[in-house]
């Protein structure tokens, strides 16, 4: 019978015309009942499955065909969305909010292409949805007595969970849950879903990590069976194990394994020696585990779906049970370990491999050694370490000498090598971080990265010739398009980019790198450079690794955590008990599911990746809370339409939004990746160092905001409510309005989502009841989060339409030109002081707030010098949600947003009277003079 593959193979071709189903058995011969049966199975599931489509007439074609696509939806947090096809050739599919129909970040659908925009980019609209990905959500919720809603931590989900009041499960506000989604929003209608799991409050300790563990669907616990399967392997190897299987007896080496102080999980051991001809031999020892870990079992199903161990800020998720990954597989000292081994000879001088061999074996390490220890020794920086390691120090002066001529060999055919800083969140026992200290990439991680890279090469290379089903790690080349932009982007800063027509060798990328190095533009160009690669994943294809630039590849060095490592080792040691090759049946079964295991690595590999980074950035964020307000120097790591990305020293990375940015109007230039201020010519890009203030922390979305040390910040010379009201003013509604709003954190830089800490509800909630976040979002490469608007100010219209409760304000003001008083400080007593139109907004003589010497004439100005007729945006509308105040109606009738309007029988006080100094009784009305005072 024929295979999925074929069939799908067959449909694709040109002269290919829907068929039915009698018409596809009599065209692949299909006669046996058995074989019918089982082809009418897959031609259900595939049909199911999206793969194949199911006319009006019980015709079967591929989407593809009948202007279909079928791929995967990436949904953003502003509602919009872009179908991933299925096929790699098509270019992306840009989905509008509005043809969403009901599909949540993940899922697998069917789309038409239904449009091409301006930009040449294609439109399209959801079809069908053929497989649902979200079926749990993690989330904050909110009880509102005889319903409740979840709102979930993946900003993805743009809208609420329904809950309704028998699916509680004894919930109650403010606790993080775990929702089983049991119908899916269609229209307007949100999900519904019921609470399966009460994670805790969520200020409570451990409750933050452990959302996004369920956020991510990573398992906690290991299932009984597969613990009874671990349990069941022994603790020792014997000799009649290792004579049986034929292993290559490798105890009587000088093998050692060079770890992290806290790794338990050791699965790679390397040994150098000079041999008489002069030449290096490099021998890599990887844990056997496939020996343990048997195909079709429990403990391997398992290790499928995980995929990968997990390492969080304050644990690892293993991939593996404890007992198999600390015990029998991992490489602990002088104990007998089952190994795959890897020989490779190599010349002195030329670092070229002229021998390798690939085999089983058994080994016995000398020592467990850390990078720390090892960085002492060969620095010569700890006598009493290299005393005690005494016999080692010549092995590891030779494994220097070693790995420093492979780097340089890896360099000079133009391997990429982008040295970012990477750190480590240090947690005390609660969980809460107490420092952020940087990963050193010294002489000793060297050695182990350039040795395990040999390995990895020689074996991909090896049984890539072999022409046995395997599964490779790749790497493909950017698209002409980003990688046009990058070297349109170098050229700005006097830099060429070598290439033939529209491709680039990775030697030339490497190139640029080391001509930059230690130079001002090294970050800028380097962080550019990176955005413009591609994400390497696996493949059951040998397609070569561009970034180093290395044809074959594959990963065999890391099978206690990673599934594809573990498969090819199971391979490897069949080939090799099989005389180099495989069984026909077997290398049949191989192919088919080698696809499959590829995808499904690299998927569970961005899942683990996204939880890490998601954990470190919540940690990070903790770690400022208490830094508000401090300042710091920072390097701008990222500019954007709406502010710039800041990294700290400790690389905590906040933002400077442009509305902070006070001095003058800044414009977003996209080549130059720029901000450049419209009046002062003022640049800021990517490695600018610059001085900044941590202004808020938002533990919510686990980002920072940053203010300039030497910039006026916005807030400054606002007008405070007592300041623009009077003491008092606005009756006793009014004060106590205000009261509840400054208890609750409205004013700027208290309490709240913005405040630095948990306490306070702040503007993001009120009263349970979720109000609009007014969220900014951003998709730089999928490394940034979901940004948040700054606190709503109370001054402008907020003020007005909040506090005020509206009215309408007189035709004229009579009275002379209006002072302002301003808190300058806190605990300091007003200044008077004359209007300024705020910085970053334009001040000319039309609108000045000034009284003119002639009759004024035209639109009525209020105290910031802006119209007050018409709709018209408050300095603070964009914090506010964009709304105007011009024209709305208050429920006593008046204008909202204009102050003066008589509410309750009593007279309130304009904006210009209430700064302005009363006259005495008796004292008369002083005329408006034609000239000012």
């Amino acid at each position: 019978m024929c295979t999925e593959q074929e069939l799908l193979n067959f449909m694709r071709e040109t002269a290919y015309k829907p068929m039915t189903y009698k018409e596809l058995e009599k065209h692949f011969g299909i006669e046996d009942a058995a074989e019918f049966k089982e082809f009418l199975r897959m031609l259900t599931e595939m049909e199911q499955e999206g793969k194949i489509l199911l006319t009006r007439s019980d015709r079967y074609g591929v989407p593809e065909r009948m202007n279909l696509l079928r791929g995967r939806i990436q949904t953003h947090p502003k509602g919009f969305a872009f179908l991933i096809p299925d096929d790699k050739e098509h270019p992306d599919l840009y989905i509008h909010a509005n043809d969403m129909k009901g599909t949540m970040n993940g899922d697998i659908v069917l789309a038409r292409v239904s449009a091409k925009n301006e930009n040449g980019k294609l439109e399209g609209e959801i079809v069908r949805i053929v497989k649902r990905a979200v079926t749990q959500v993690v989330g904050l919720f909110h009880n509102h007595d005889s319903f409740g809603f979840v709102e979930p931590d993946d900003k993805r989900i743009t809208k609420d969970v329904f809950i309704k009041s028998e699916n509680f499960k004894g919930a109650v506000t403010g606790q993080k849950v775990v929702v089983n989604i049991i119908t899916y929003p269609e229209g307007r209608t949100a999900a519904e879903g019921e609470i399966i799991e009460i994670l805790g409050h969520k200020d409570d300790p451990g409750v933050d990590i452990l959302s996004i563990i369920r956020k991510h669907g990573l398992p906690e616990s290991f299932p009984g069976d597969v613990l009874e399967e671990a349990e069941a392997a022994p603790d020792s190897i014997t000799e009649e194990e290792i004579v049986q299987q034929g292993r290559r007896d490798l105890r009587n080496r000088v093998i050692v394994t060079i770890d992290g102080e806290d790794a338990k999980d050791l699965d790679d051991a390397v040994n150098v020696e000079r041999l008489p001809n002069g030449n290096l031999l490099l021998g890599v020892h990887i844990a056997d585990v496939s020996y343990y870990v048997r195909e079709k079992s429990k403990l391997d199903e398992e290790a499928y779906n995980r995929g990968c161990s997990v390492y969080l800020v304050d644990r690892v998720i293993p991939m593996l049970p404890h007992r198999l990954s600390n015990g029998i597989c991992s490489l602990n000292p002088r104990v007998d370990r089952l190994t795959m081994s890897c020989e490779m000879e190599f010349e002195p001088g030329t670092m070229k491999r002229v021998r390798y061999d690939v085999f089983t074996s058994v080994i016995r390490t000398v020592e467990r050694m850390t990078y720390t220890n090892v960085r002492k020794i060969l620095n010569e920086e700890d006598q009493e370490v290299t005393e005690r390691y005494a016999g080692l120090v010549d092995t590891f002066k030779l494994m220097k000498e070693m790995a420093l001529g492979l780097r340089d060999m890896r360099m000079r055919r133009g391997a990429i090598d982008f040295d970012f800083q990477e750190s480590k969140v240090i947690v005390d026992t609660e969980g809460k971080p107490v420092d952020i200290v940087k990963r050193e990439r010294s002489i000793a991680e060297q050695i182990i990265e350039e040795f395990m890279l040999a390995a990895n090469e020689t074996v991909a290379e090896h049984f890539h010739w072999l022409k046995v089903p395997f599964i490779y790690r790749i790497h493909e080349e950017p698209t002409n398009e980003k990688l046009m932009t990058f070297m349109q982007f170098a050229s700005n800063f006097g830099y060429a980019v070598r290439g033939k027509g529209n491709t680039v060798h990775p030697r030339a990328l490497q190139t640029l790198l080391e001509e930059i190095r230690g130079k001002k533009e090294e970050t800028v160009l380097s962080t550019m450079m990176l955005r413009s690669m591609k994400q390497a994943k696996y493949e059951a294809e040998s397609l070569g690794h561009f970034g180093l630039a290395a044809e074959y590849y594959s990963h065999f060095t890391s099978p206690i955590r990673r599934y594809p490592d573990l498969v090819i080792h199971r391979v490897m040691r069949e080939v090799l008990e099989n005389g180099g090759a495989l069984p026909e049946n077997r290398y049949d079964s191989l192919n088919a599911r080698m696809p499959d295991i590829a995808l499904q690595s690299s998927e569970r590999e961005r899942v683990a990746v996204d939880a890490e980074r998601d954990t470190a950035k919540l940690k990070k964020a903790e770690f400022m809370l208490d830094k508000i307000g401090e300042e710091f120097t920072g390097i701008i790591s990222g500019v954007t339409s709406f502010g710039m990305f800041i990294e700290l020293e400790n690389t905590v990375e906040g933002l400077i939004r442009l509305s902070d940015l006070t001095d003058d109007y800044y414009h977003f230039h996209e080549l130059h990746m720029a901000l450049i201020g419209e009046r002062t010519s003022k640049i800021y890009r990517i490695g600018d160092e610059v001085e900044i203030r941590v202004s808020r922390v938002n533990m919510s979305d686990h980002t920072i905001d940053f203010e300039m040390v030497n910039m006026k910040p916005r807030s400054a010379g606002r007008v405070n409510w007592v300041d623009v009201r009077g003491q008092g003013g606005g009756g006793g509604n009014a004060a106590r309005k205000r009261k509840k709003l400054n208890a609750a954190g409205r004013f700027v830089g208290v309490g709240g989502d913005h405040g630095g800490g948990r306490g306070g509800k702040g503007p993001g909630k009120k009263g349970g009841v979720r109000e609009d976040r007014r969220k900014h979002k951003v998709n730089d490469g999928g490394a940034r989060a979901v940004e948040e608007a700054p606190a709503v100010d109370l001054d402008g219209g907020f003020y007005n339409s909040v506090v005020s409760g509206g009215g309408r304000r007189k035709k004229k003001a009579k009275a002379p030109a209006p002072v302002v008083e301003t808190q300058k400080a806190k605990g300091a007593a007003p200044v008077i002081e004359k209007p300024k139109a705020e910085s970053g907004v334009r001040s000319d003589s039309k609108t000045s707030s000034v009284a003119s010497p002639k009759k004024r004439r035209g639109p009525v100005l209020d105290m910031w010098g802006l119209p007050r007729s018409g709709n018209y945006k408050t300095i603070d509308d964009e914090a506010d949600g964009g709304k105007s105040y011009g024209k709305r109606k208050g429920r006593d009738g008046g204008d909202r947003g204009r102050g003066g309007a008589e509410v309750r029988g009593k007279k309130q006080v304009s904006k210009t009277e209430a700064v302005v100094p009363k006259p005495s009784e008796g004292d008369k009305p002083r005329r408006r003079k034609k000239k000012n005072d």
